[in-house]
């Protein structure tokens, strides 16, 4: 052999040496990456089962508010006649409380000109009795 493949080989070997702690990291480097990837495909797979959830959720919660608003419209036009019939019926008495008004101020000034009817006069003597004991006890309940 000539001094130049024996300068060849040792170059060779040289960097087949120097290549060696870099494959040994790229080894380990890669069973790293397989570990991760078993707990990222597992975390994909938790991802999905949790997008697939939500979608049906979100199925159901469309549903549950479709109908909540069919029994709001509904309600709504239920209440819609009851609500017509109160206003006439405030407006009604809006009316007939001004006519009483009107009424009583009209008939105050003649109820106190109108004379009083006399009372009358006690018939027995029980019920004489029952007007004064009736009277005592008014006296007697009176706070003072």
């Amino acid at each position: 052999m000539s001094m130049l493949e024996w300068g060849l080989q040792v170059v060779l070997l040289a960097l087949l040496g120097a290549a060696i702690p870099f494959a040994l990291r790229l080894e380990r480097a890669l069973r790293e990456i397989r570990r991760d990837r078993g707990a990222m495909e597992g975390s994909a797979q938790g991802l999905s089962e949790a997008a697939r959830m939500a979608e049906a959720a979100m199925v159901r919660l469309r549903a549950s508010a479709e109908l909540a608003g069919r029994q709001v419209a509904e309600r709504t036009a239920a209440a819609e006649p009851l609500r017509d019939d109160l206003r006439y019926l405030i407006e009604r008495a809006e009316s007939l409380a001004d006519r009483l008004e009107g009424l009583v101020r009209a008939g105050r000034p003649l109820a106190a000109e109108a004379p009083r009817a006399p009372e009358a006069p006690l018939q027995s003597q029980a019920e004489r009795g029952l007007m004064r004991a009736l009277a005592l006890g008014a006296q007697k309940g009176a706070p003072r």
